[in-house]
C-alpha cells in the first residue's frame, strides 16, 4: 500500500520536508537567540546606567567615541557656552515638554551638545534660561548621537529658528559654524531649576520593536515546522485512501458522470 512512497513525486515531497524542518528550527533558534541577546543587552546596559551614576566621572576625551561600553558613563569637560537650542516633542514622566541643549565650545574648537535639562509645554524661548556665562565645568552622562526616527526620535523638518529635532552631529552641524563632536552630554543635575533628563540606554540594547519582532519571527518558524509535518501526514492520508479504494474497486462521483457524457 505504501509503495507510492517511491514514486519520484513522493521523493520530491520527501525530500522537501526533510529539509524544510531543520531549516525552520534553526531559523527559529536563532531568531530565539537574538531576542535573548536584545534581552541580555537591555539588561546589561541598565545595569550600566545604575552602576555609572555611584562612578567618579571621566575626561570626555577618555570616553569617545561612543560604544555601548560608555554610553551612560558620568564625563566631565570644560568650555564656554556658545549657541542654544530647542529641543522639542521629548517626553519626560508622562507630560510633554521639550531639552534645552546648549553647545559647549570646548578647548579643541569642536563643541559639546549638552542638555541642561528639561522643561514642560511647548517649546519656546521666553521662559528658556539663558547658559552661564564664562568658562564653566559640566558634569554629566554620556549619549551616543541621536538617529531621526528611531526609538521615537522625531524626524520632522522645517522646525523654527533655534529648534533642532535630533541630537546629533549631522543635524547640528548644519546649525552652527563650528564641528560638534559626535555625542552628547544630559547634566546629572538639572541646570537654573530644570529637571533633568535621564541617561538613555545605548543604541539596539533596549527591549524595542526589533526584540519583539524577533521573537514573533520565533514563534512563525516553529509554526512552520508544525504546518509542514501536518501537511505531509494529510497529503499521505489522501493518497492511503485513494490507495485503498482503488484496491477495493471503489469508483468516484466523478468517473460515472464522464461515462455516460461518453455514452450519450
Amino acid at each position: 500500500m505504501y509503495r507510492f512512497l517511491l514514486t519520484p513525486r513522493w521523493w520530491g515531497i520527501n525530500v522537501f520536508v526533510l529539509l524544510s524542518i531543520p531549516f525552520c528550527i534553526f531559523m527559529g533558534s536563532w531568531q530565539l537567540g537574538r531576542f535573548e541577546d536584545r534581552v541580555q543587552d537591555h539588561r546589561t546596559a541598565t545595569e550600566q546606567v545604575t552602576e555609572a551614576k555611584s562612578e567618579a566621572p571621566r575626561p570626555l576625551k577618555d570616553m569617545l567615541p561612543v560604544t555601548k561600553a560608555t554610553s551612560g558613563k558620568l564625563v566631565t569637560a570644560s568650555g564656554r557656552y556658545a549657541k542654544q537650542l530647542l529641543v522639542p516633542g521629548r517626553e519626560l514622566d508622562g507630560r510633554q515638554g521639550f531639552y534645552v541643549l546648549a553647545l559647549l565650545r570646548t578647548g579643541s574648537g569642536e563643541a559639546l551638545p549638552v542638555v541642561r535639562g528639561w522643561l514642560p509645554g511647548t517649546a519656546g524661548t521666553a521662559r528658556v534660561p539663558v547658559p552661564p556665562a564664562g568658562e564653566v565645568t559640566v558634569t554629566g552622562a554620556l549619549q551616543a548621537s541621536e538617529t531621526p526616527g528611531d526609538n521615537g526620535v522625531s524626524a520632522q523638518g522645517g522646525l523654527p529658528a533655534g529648534q533642532t529635532a535630533a541630537i546629533s552631529a549631522a543635524s547640528l552641524v548644519n546649525l552652527v559654524p563650528y564641528d560638534v563632536y559626535d555625542a552628547w552630554v544630559t547634566l546629572s543635575k538639572g541646570d537654573a531649576g530644570m529637571k533633568a533628563v535621564p541617561a538613555a540606554a545605548p543604541p539596539d540594547s533596549g527591549l524595542d520593536l526589533k526584540a519583539f519582532q524577533n521573537l514573533g519571527y520565533t514563534a512563525e518558524w516553529f509554526a512552520f515546522v508544525g504546518f509542514v509535518i501536518f501537511m505531509w501526514f494529510r497529503l499521505l492520508r489522501r493518497e492511503v485512501e485513494s490507495v485503498r479504494d482503488a484496491e477495493l474497486g471503489l469508483v468516484t462521483g466523478e468517473e460515472p458522470v464522464a461515462v455516460d457524457a461518453a455514452v450519450k
